[in-house]
């Protein structure tokens, strides 16, 4: 049986609540340097990037000593290192802890906060958010909620126990209940529950339903509607949805809305994909909210239900939505 390897704790701590990168190098390469390797792996950043850090004394084995430009390349060594922060805009609404014990955070997430560093959100994510607030660096995400969709997210307190809840949602063991504002539509038929094959390509920015087995299904329920004169979508008014995934298909309640003929209000990429907005544009959130997360503690056995405080704006003012007067989760809550 092959052996796992042992990876050493990292010598560094964190920064702005945000963990060092590390790498670890192949076990065979042409590179005669830990340099020229990491020149090539981060071949984006630069070669100039890659030896000032070297240079700087940044970049460093697991013993916490900087290691030098020339240092030879030795199969499965790490290394560590800090990212040079991206500038971000900070998304200027509250993260609201709902539930907080020795084992999980349940947190309320507003819409335009990434769940977790990625890309260009980084120290502005909720993950890293809650580390500093919390004090509270071992915290980790269970599972992700997309950047623009506001709602609970479960993280994990201790690292040993994350797997464990990570299980949970990969077992399809937590009951999830959304809400979104979308056209009403008298002729659509509701309950409903919808099944499709859904696919996201890396490096393209929608998801699409393509033949085949499903991998998504959706139950989706009216809460109520209301007539709305004029504006987005179909002249029949809103409606306030209950939407149930029982599958997490990467956007999939945006994709099964959309394939019903009512988009979630707010939505930049269904039915169609919009110009960027520009950074810190928080005007018009997509109008889509994780309200409820229930499940069996996997470590205490506890049965935990929990719901989010949150009014999505389109429903609580659909003028002031429109006109793009959003100014914090304070108008619905």
């Amino acid at each position: 049986m092959r052996r796992k390897t042992r990876i050493p704790p990292s010598p560094l701590p964190q920064r702005h609540g945000v963990d060092p990168v590390r790498v670890r190098l192949p076990a065979k390469g042409p590179w005669g340097t830990v340099r020229d390797h990491l020149v090539e792996r981060l071949s984006g950043a630069g070669a100039g990037v890659v030896d000032g850090m070297l240079d700087a004394g940044r970049i460093v084995g697991a013993d916490g000593r900087p290691v030098a430009a020339d240092t030879p390349f030795e199969p499965g060594l790490f290394v560590w290192f800090h990212r040079d922060l991206p500038d971000e805009v900070p998304v200027p609404f509250p993260l609201e802890v709902v539930h907080r014990d020795e084992h999980i955070v349940v947190a309320d997430k507003p819409h335009f906060l990434a769940t977790t560093p990625r890309g260009g959100h980084v120290a502005e994510t909720a993950l890293a958010r809650l580390r500093r607030e919390l004090d509270c660096p071992a915290l980790s995400a269970a599972h992700r909620l997309d950047r623009l969709t506001a709602g609970l997210v479960l993280f994990t307190v201790r690292p040993e126990e994350r797997g464990a809840y990570q299980t949970l949602f990969r077992d399809r063991r937590v009951r999830k209940e959304y809400e979104a504002v979308a056209p009403f539509d008298a002729g659509l038929v509701r309950p409903r529950t919808v099944r499709s094959r859904i696919v996201k390509e890396r490096g393209v920015l929608i998801a699409r339903e393509v033949p085949g087995e499903p991998n998504a299904v959706s139950r989706v329920e009216l809460v109520e509607h209301r007539d709305r004169p004029g504006g987005q979508g179909s002249p029949g008014g809103l409606a306030r949805y209950r939407l149930a995934p029982a599958t997490g298909q990467t956007h999939q309640l945006r994709v099964h809305m959309t394939a019903l003929g009512v988009p979630i209000l707010g939505d930049p990429l269904y039915p169609e994909v919009t110009a960027p907005v520009p950074a810190g544009d928080f005007r018009r959130p997509l109008q889509l909210l994780a309200r409820s997360l229930e499940f069996t503690d996997p470590v205490t056995g506890e049965e935990h239900r929990f719901r989010s405080g949150r009014t999505l704006a389109a429903w609580a003012s659909y003028d002031r939505w429109a006109a793009g007067s959003y100014d914090g989760p304070s108008d619905g809550q």
